[in-house]
């Protein structure tokens, strides 16, 4: 009896051993962190892109360049902006060859619970299911999108400056490595996101701005935003190399002071869905206000008149959000705008100080990044340096978004 007992408390430990096994087995979740984003903005054709009042029976081929590499992939394709559900015909994803063609065997077909069609509802976002495709880090991706013939699209959701020359094509021409007669568009159409399955210790930073963070003259085709410098940098680092950058930008983006809905929900507004939605986000840097600044010296419309004190509690309200959900939060000082006629006073200067004092003299970030006095002219630090001016005097060239990134200290996140 008693040899029993032991045998009985044996066998129990055995399967207790062998159910923990299993259990931890099954709960041992992929690692997704997100390696391309673009922020998105309401389409409302025919204002823009110039080229149809309304989409059906066509192909998009967005060009994404990403930072993290991985071997599984999934998209995020968007309707956040849309009036009604958004029928996607299909979708693809390959190796970008150039020139909106794809690398031969690596063309894969995108599917949505294992369904290669998919109707996102208004305002949603669909997540497709994991591809396996080997995606070095800083590959070029093309991602192409049908609308099918039933489907008039007027109102869909996308980027408008990416910065890179991306396609449509007519009919459904998803396998298709190369794309004859199709029409360069430079804006990103429909797709949010990339991400790729990494390690554990893999991480994310958002990069959450307005057309400087958007790489505003930056060199068509050359990924020269500073972001894509940023994540240059921390790859080049061993002990960076698990970091992808997310760009976030939008051109003409504000705090909180809605403008022109063309370029997107103000940034308090967009915040949850661009910043704490993204996969493996660990860090985040702001540079806004620029815009709401310059509208306050010059306002087109009564909402458009602000004062320092909103900007500050507007940046005050993303650092407890990022705080809450265990970001760190990074804010950086805003560039120097004389000579900007489009929007340039001297009560906007006075403001952007400001500003900056605050920033600077703020214990409620992790850290501050000084564009500002990276920027700057040394010699008349109220204007942008003559070898970072892309000549508006607000935009940085290149260089300057070199130097931007050049200036972050690497071990912020570390």
């Amino acid at each position: 009896m008693r040899q029993a007992k032991v045998l009985t408390y044996l066998w129990l430990f055995i399967i207790a051993i062998s159910i923990a096994r299993t259990g931890s087995a099954a709960d041992v979740k992929a690692h997704w962190v997100g390696t391309w984003t673009a922020s998105m903005t309401p389409l409302q054709l025919p204002l823009a892109p110039p080229i149809a009042t309304s989409y059906s029976n066509v192909t998009f081929r967005d060009i994404a360049h990403i930072s993290l590499g991985g071997s599984q992939v999934r998209l995020t394709l968007s309707n956040e902006f849309g009036p009604g559900p958004l029928d996607i015909g299909g979708a693809h994803i390959g190796l970008s060859g150039g020139g909106g063609t794809i690398i031969a065997g690596s063309d894969r077909t995108v599917t949505f619970g294992s369904k290669e069609a998919v109707r996102i509802p208004a305002g949603a976002v669909a997540v497709s299911d994991p591809m396996s495709l080997d995606l070095p880090a800083f590959s070029d991706l093309a991602v192409s999108i049908y609308i099918p013939a039933n489907e008039t699209a007027d109102h869909l959701s996308y980027h408008a400056l990416a910065s890179s020359t991306n396609y449509i094509a007519d009919g459904n021409v998803l396998a298709s490595i190369s794309l004859d007669g199709a029409k360069p568009v430079a804006s990103w159409m429909i797709l949010k996101g990339i991400e790729v399955e990494s390690k554990p210790g893999a991480s994310a930073v958002v990069a959450f701005g307005d057309s400087i963070t958007d790489g505003a003259h930056s060199t068509l085709n050359k990924n020269t935003r500073w972001p894509n410098f940023l994540a240059e940098r921390l790859h080049a680092n061993q002990k960076t190399a698990n970091i992808s950058v997310l760009d976030a930008g939008i051109s003409g983006n504000r705090l909180f002071s809605l403008g022109n809905p063309l370029v997107g929900q103000d940034a308090l507004a967009r915040f949850d869905r661009d910043v704490l939605a993204q996969s493996g986000v660990k860090y985040l840097i702001v540079l806004e206000g620029i815009n709401d600044i310059g509208r306050a010296g010059k306002p087109l419309k009564p909402d458009d008149s602000t004062d320092e004190a909103s900007l500050i509690w507007a940046l005050e309200q993303m650092a407890i959000r990022a705080h809450n959900h265990g970001l760190k939060v990074f804010v950086a000082t805003l560039g120097s705008y004389t000579g900007f006629s489009y929007y340039y006073s001297s009560h906007g200067e006075e403001m952007r100080q400001a500003v900056n004092a605050f920033i600077r003299q703020s214990n409620e970030f992790d850290a501050v990044i000084d564009f500002d006095k990276v920027l700057r002219d040394p010699q008349k630090p109220d204007r942008l340096n003559a070898a970072y001016d892309s000549g508006d005097h607000l935009h940085p060239n290149d260089a300057g978004y070199q130097a931007m990134a050049d200036a972050i200290d690497l071990a912020l996140f570390r």
